[in-house]
């Protein structure tokens, strides 16, 4: 159930891509933004080598998704990434639990949603965001690598995102996996 925050965030949010704005009103929304960013720098400047997965919030334990991206999660940080995820439940938290259970680093950058996301148990660190393309950058800019598990509409944007960045020579070297191979063949 979303907490009143959750809400003012969620509000905030539909206001801010509602139009424009007082010029002073546009202002401290820039200083806002600004200080997200400058937390979730703070927040994840020393995470070390990460691999971010990406993945639905909605396949629980015992689908063999969720049992892939906690394999995925576990292998990476055996290899001695710490593993990066939205933070919410499903795919997300498998990947945590799974680099929670070998021993590795796990991290979630979670954002305020009407409905969902209060952060998953087998987080060791934990971002919030208030806005989709500030947490978007972080999950980039600390990334090494992006594995890439069925999911929907959030996942397939941090997937063309990534893309995207590749394909403009923004990124370079940046692997992009996708796994669960039946759900991308056409």
């Amino acid at each position: 159930m979303p907490d009143s925050r959750d809400r003012r965030a969620a509000e905030d949010e539909r206001l801010f891509l509602s139009g424009p704005r007082s010029r002073w009103a546009e202002l401290v929304r820039i200083f806002r933004i600004a200080w997200e960013f400058v937390r979730g720098f703070r927040g994840l400047h020393f995470v070390g080598p990460c691999v971010t997965v990406f993945g639905s919030a909605r396949m629980h334990d015992g689908h063999p998704y969720y049992t892939l991206g906690r394999e995925v999660g576990a292998a990476f940080s055996r290899a001695g990434f710490t593993v990066m995820t939205g933070g919410g439940p499903g795919i997300m938290e498998a990947a945590n639990r799974g680099a929670r259970e070998a021993g590795g680093a796990s991290i979630g950058c979670t954002i305020n949603l009407p409905f969902e996301q209060q952060g998953n148990p087998y987080l060791d660190k934990r971002v919030h965001f208030d806005h989709f393309f500030v947490r978007k950058v972080m999950l980039v800019k600390y990334s090494y690598a992006f594995i890439v598990l069925p999911g929907g509409f959030g996942t397939l944007d941090e997937l063309f995102e990534s893309a995207t960045l590749i394909q403009t020579g923004i990124i370079h070297d940046f692997p992009v996996v996708l796994m669960g191979s039946e759900f991308w063949e056409p």
